[in-house]
């Protein structure tokens, strides 16, 4: 055989360029790469800018600012699979920055992300693809652009991913989603539900937290509610709840159950599991401010059921309830006030808590959070609902003077409650004694002006309860309060008008009241009302009939009769019929109205008008109190040895006296002012009509036979 001969190699082609290889030091550099044609040349400039940038925050800004969100924002759609990998890479760490997002939305990259979550793309760019829609879903514009470019059902479906990084990262994006209530029907019907459900067992916390976060959300609506029962949520919720290491998780996981309480069905479930007990327990145990408000919540919500209620009553739950108002956290103090207004719907609870409930309420009617005290004054207001012995407890508890202060308070709610409590109060005489004595009729004149219908409605409820009496209704007339309470007959809201119907027919019991409730002009609104079809009502009718009980002369007026127990006295006065919606003048204006060819008003007037005093001189308060004679005949009966020391001092009395009235005849005669006229106005006089009433009573009085009485009168 011949010797072998060596192939030589063939050189290569002159136009061909050698292969170089660059080390840089210089991320600009590296930036600059990302334009180049070649996919190896790629693939590591994207892997050196991924290790840059999770470095730190002050890495990802110089790259936006050297350009390099732009070009990578193409790469992540890359032919080649490394390169689109360790594009996303970058760009997934790169959206951690707020000043990248806001460029990532101008260059509308969201769909090229969404695509990046296909089955198709390996782990690695499933973990930062969602990590970059989970940074992006935090603003309102980046979800609708997820929602609008499909982005959901690939969430969804990630959620049964092996890699826990990328379930943790949609996770977390459909948390944010779901603020918005419609995406909350996309999830349940995308079967979001149950997925969400079988990342309660997952072994990463995190997982289980956000997965439990995201369901509190959806279950504010009744349809997930029942996908979450059909599911069997409620029995992974309450095992979940059995274990103690999760004691993290329980936060969450009671607020789920708590909505789910809503439901009837819900109820019966949890019932049947011991779940009720569970929740009870963590409310007595647990030293979590978040678990004991989230359980009185639960409590809250179950006890809307009249079997709960006596469940948890025969569980002593009002004992558990008073502790946590105890609680140096103002939400569990918040949570159990609000449990506590619900448990009042059982009678025996609502004894329960007179002793161990009432002193605790009335002490956080004081504090200075608004959730803690407007919750307080709504238990006491339930508590204090047809219950006398619980009323007293709350006056004997010093709870008048804070709920009198509370009607001042900025918060409606607080305020409705405070006037609530303080009607179901006013029920017994001595506490509304008490009330009224404190203040309760200058308080309520700020509520009566209020703009909340709610607080309108309490506060007129409250001058019909507190102005049961002269002393109230006098009190209300001094404070200003008529005024705003007219006001309140005006009103569109039907509720407001009824109770300011009832609180002026109870003010009118009183003449001085009723008088000025028509001078301010209650009896034209109420009579406008009454001609309403659809503003009319036995409220606004039996008001206008008491005030005209105490204006007979316009009761005469407008109806053209008086009843058998209407008796009218001096003053009394036939205007003749009126209009309905006529303004009625008093009898003053009218006296003062010119003559006119009109029927002229007749008056009965049998009363001597009353003699103008006039004001007390300078002199006559010099006067001493004693006369000089009273002096003269006390000085009679002292002994001889004092009769010229005596006679001096009457002599020098004497005169004194002249004096005085010589004073007395230079002050001009006393005459009263135009002001002074019009405040002493007085119903003219009729001198012939009171002799001839003088006359009669003289002729049939002395009479003691009805019939004889009456046979007289008729012949005079």
């Amino acid at each position: 055989m011949g010797k072998k001969v060596k192939k030589e190699t063939e050189p290569p082609p002159k136009d061909a360029f050698d292969p170089l290889p660059v080390e840089s030091k210089k991320a600009a550099t590296v930036v600059l790469m990302l334009n180049s044609p070649e996919d190896d040349i790629l693939a590591k400039a994207c892997e050196a800018l991924y290790k840059f940038a999770e470095k730190g925050d002050e890495n990802k800004a110089s790259l936006l600012g050297l350009g390099a969100v732009e070009p990578l924002s193409k790469l992540i759609s890359h032919n080649d699979k490394t390169i689109r990998k360790n594009a996303t890479m970058v760009f997934g760490s790169l959206s951690a920055h707020g000043e990248v997002r806001k460029l990532l939305r101008k260059l509308d990259v969201i769909s090229s992300v969404i695509a990046r979550l296909s089955s198709d793309e390996d782990a690695v760019i499933h973990e930062f693809a969602t990590l970059c829609l989970a940074f992006m879903s935090a603003e309102s514009t980046s979800k609708v652009q997820i929602l609008e470019h499909g982005g959901l059902e690939p969430l969804i479906r990630l959620l049964a991913s092996p890699d826990p990084d990328v379930k943790k990262n949609s996770v977390e994006c459909i948390f944010h989603l779901v603020q918005d209530f419609q995406t909350r029907a996309a999830v349940r019907e995308l079967n979001g539900i149950p997925a969400l459900l079988e990342l309660l067992k997952s072994e990463y916390p995190i997982i289980q937290q956000l997965a439990l976060k995201t369901l509190v959300i959806l279950t504010y609506d009744v349809e997930s509610r029942i996908v979450l029962r059909d599911s069997q949520g409620l029995d992974k919720l309450i095992e979940l709840m059995q274990v103690k290491e999760f004691g993290d998780l329980h936060v969450d996981a009671l607020l789920v159950v708590a909505n789910c309480l809503e439901d009837n069905d819900a109820v019966q479930v949890i019932q049947q599991t011991g779940g009720l007990q569970k929740i009870l327990t963590f409310a007595e145990t647990s030293t979590l401010h978040e678990v004991q408000k989230n359980a009185a919540t639960a409590i809250a919500k179950s006890a809307s059921h009249a079997e709960i209620r006596k469940s948890f009553h025969e569980q002593d739950v009002e004992k558990t309830l008073s502790t946590l108002l105890g609680v140096d956290n103002d939400g569990v103090k918040a949570a159990a006030c609000l449990a506590i207004a619900v448990m009042c719907e059982n009678q025996a609870s609502k004894d329960s808590f007179r002793k161990q409930g009432i002193p605790q309420l009335v002490r956080l009617l004081n504090s200075d959070k608004g959730d803690v005290k407007e919750g307080a004054a709504l238990a006491l207001a339930n508590l204090t609902d047809s219950n006398l012995g619980n009323a007293s407890a709350v006056f004997e508890n010093e709870g008048v003077d804070p709920l009198i202060r509370l009607l001042a308070d900025k918060i409606d709610g607080a305020v409705a409650n405070a006037a609530t409590v303080l009607i179901n109060m006013a029920t017994q005489e001595n506490l509304r004694t008490g009330i009224q004595c404190r203040g309760v009729m200058q308080a309520i004149v700020e509520p009566l002006q209020s703009t909340n219908t709610i607080v309108q409605n309490k506060a007129a409820l409250t001058v019909a309860a507190m102005a049961c009496d002269v002393y109230g209704r006098t009190e209300l007339r001094n404070a200003g309060g008529l005024i705003p309470l007219i006001n309140l007959l005006s009103s569109n809201n039907e509720e407001v008008r009824r109770s300011a119907c009832w609180a002026v027919q109870v003010c009118a019991n009183d003449e001085p009241t009723a008088v000025e409730l028509c001078r301010l002009g209650a009896l034209e609104i109420l009579q406008k009302i009454n001609m309403s079809a659809s503003r009319k009502s036995n409220f606004s009718e039996a008001a206008q009939s008491k005030l005209l009980d105490s204006h007979l002369s316009i009761k005469y007026s407008l109806s053209g009769y008086l009843s058998s127990v209407d008796i009218i006295t001096d003053g009394f006065f036939d205007l003749g019929r009126i209009k309905a919606d006529a303004k009625v003048l008093s009898l003053e204006e009218l006296s003062k109205q010119e003559i006119n060819h009109k029927r002229p008003v007749l008056l009965i007037s049998a009363k001597e008008p009353e003699l103008i005093s006039r004001p007390v001189s300078p002199v006559e308060e010099k006067l001493p109190p004693e006369s000089p004679d009273r002096h003269a005949s006390s000085s009679l009966s002292k002994s001889s040895t004092k009769e010229k020391t005596v006679s001096k001092g009457r002599i020098k009395g004497r005169k004194e006296d002249d004096k005085l009235k010589e004073e007395e005849e230079l002050q001009p005669p006393f005459k009263p002012t135009v002001e002074e006229e019009k405040k002493l106005w007085q119903i003219p006089y009729d001198p012939h009509f009171h002799s001839y009433i003088n006359e009669i009573a003289k002729t049939i009085l002395p009479l003691h036979n009805t019939k004889q009485q009456v046979e007289a009168l008729a012949k005079l």
